[in-house]
């Protein structure tokens, strides 16, 4: 098999995988007596060989996530030339000294978790060239000790300090539920909390558990696997400080 039909074969394969993701999108919002042009899709494509992601954009895909700003200023910048209308999410840490290069990079941060990186984005966010408009905060719902993001009941506070003090453009919550937990409780639990505070964005459901999180009012689905395959293995970086730079471990897919 030649390069041409080898691509050819790898486009059709991601197109099939994509269009039964979005028919189980739309099945389960219906179920749930949704609209299904409320769920947003997320193609999360961290790690994913160029092809795929070229495959999916070929199929009318236009929302995607990404977990590392090195690799996203690698790629997309030349992605975006040829199809401008492509909205990129951030959906893995953000440390703070890379919030600059991310407000250039992504339509919407969904990551914010901490007030140091709070500070730093509206600090970012009024400088010229900033592209971000959307920020959505991380809650650690299941209030794990080694994950990144707000606790539930310090949550009032944060949003106050983002959006009442620096006037961040907060428009919903994110999570990542423990993986051994009933993700249903978790979707709800975001839900309420997202409903509690106004805001109407609700990020949460990956490829093993999007249809329950629609069913409990997610709003916002980051789907990988399921469209692209098993993604290309990541050298480990250099351990940093979990609540310094980095200050996140969101993953997304």
């Amino acid at each position: 098999m030649g390069d041409s039909e080898r691509q050819a074969d790898l486009s059709a394969q991601v197109a099939r995988a994509l269009a039964e993701v979005r028919s189980r999108i739309a099945a389960a919002a219906r179920s749930a007596g949704r609209d299904p042009a409320a769920v947003t899709l997320v193609a999360v494509s961290k790690g994913q060989p160029l092809p795929r992601i070229e495959a999916a954009l070929e199929a009318g895909q236009r929302v995607f996530g990404e977990n590392y700003v090195q690799e996203t200023q690698a790629r997309w910048p030349a992605l975006r030339e040829r199809f401008p209308d492509v909205e990129l999410h951030l959906v893995g840490a953000l440390q703070s000294n890379k919030a600059r290069e991310a407000v250039r990079l992504f339509d919407t941060i969904q990551t914010l978790d901490r007030p140091r990186l709070a500070e730093v984005l509206a600090k970012e966010l009024a400088r010229p060239g900033a592209r971000t408009r959307r920020l959505l905060v991380e809650v650690n719902t299941g209030e794990e000790p080694q994950k990144a993001g707000v606790a539930p009941d310090a949550l009032e506070g944060f949003l106050r300090l983002c959006r009442e003090e620096l006037r961040l453009p907060v428009t919903g919550l994110m999570a990542i539920p423990p993986a051994e937990e009933d993700p249903a409780f978790h979707a709800a639990l975001l839900a309420r909390l997202a409903a509690r505070h106004g805001l109407p964005e609700v990020s949460i459901g990956m490829s093993a558990d999007f249809e329950t999180a629609i069913a409990f009012g997610a709003t916002i689905v980051r789907v990988g696997t399921a469209i692209f395959g098993e993604r290309t293995p990541r050298r480990p970086a250099p351990a940093a400080d979990p609540r310094g730079s980095q200050g996140s471990t969101a993953t997304s897919s």
